[in-house]
């Protein structure tokens, strides 16, 4: 039964690592639990057995999770749960329709400072300068800036 403990605990252990360094990067919980696990049954392997055969649990934990750890990356695991897809676009660049400064427009939801607007047909996202401003407020773009577009509300 002790064997059994001590084989659970190792490999339980080295699940933890393997997922800490797979799926959850950084020191987490996860990984702290599982070299507790890992530390907890070496320690039960010397307490049952004494020192030679708490040994040989060290040297098979440590060899189990080095064993886990290159399986894990020889085989490139992790791929399946990353994400290989990157944004390179910027917002309002592919809009195909020309504002400039000085353009009049709605809003059609609040600007926090950023949210939408409407400039005739066309549908973009605007951001306020001087800070909130609710919907259905006329405003006008005051500057662009690379793919930003600036507005203010127009005081009637």
């Amino acid at each position: 039964m002790d064997w059994l403990l001590i084989l659970g605990l190792m490999l339980f252990g080295t699940f933890l690592i393997v997922a800490e360094i797979i799926f959850v990067p950084g020191t987490t919980i996860i990984g702290i639990l599982g070299a507790i696990f890992s530390v907890y049954c070496i320690y039960l392997g010397y307490d049952y057995y004494g020192p030679a055969t708490g040994t040989l649990v060290l040297i098979g934990s440590v060899m189990l999770n080095i064993l886990a750890l290159v399986i894990a990356f020889k085989n490139k695991s992790w791929e399946r749960f990353s994400l290989k897809n990157t944004m390179k676009g910027k917002f309002n660049e592919d809009s195909g329709f020309n504002i400039k400064k000085g353009d009049k427009g709605m809003t059609i939801s609040s600007l926090k400072p950023i949210g939408k607007a409407i400039f005739g047909s066309n549908e973009v996202e605007v951001r306020s300068e001087g800070g909130f401003v609710t919907e259905n407020i006329e405003i006008e773009v005051k500057r662009i800036d690379s793919s930003k577009i600036i507005v203010q509300p127009i005081n009637n």
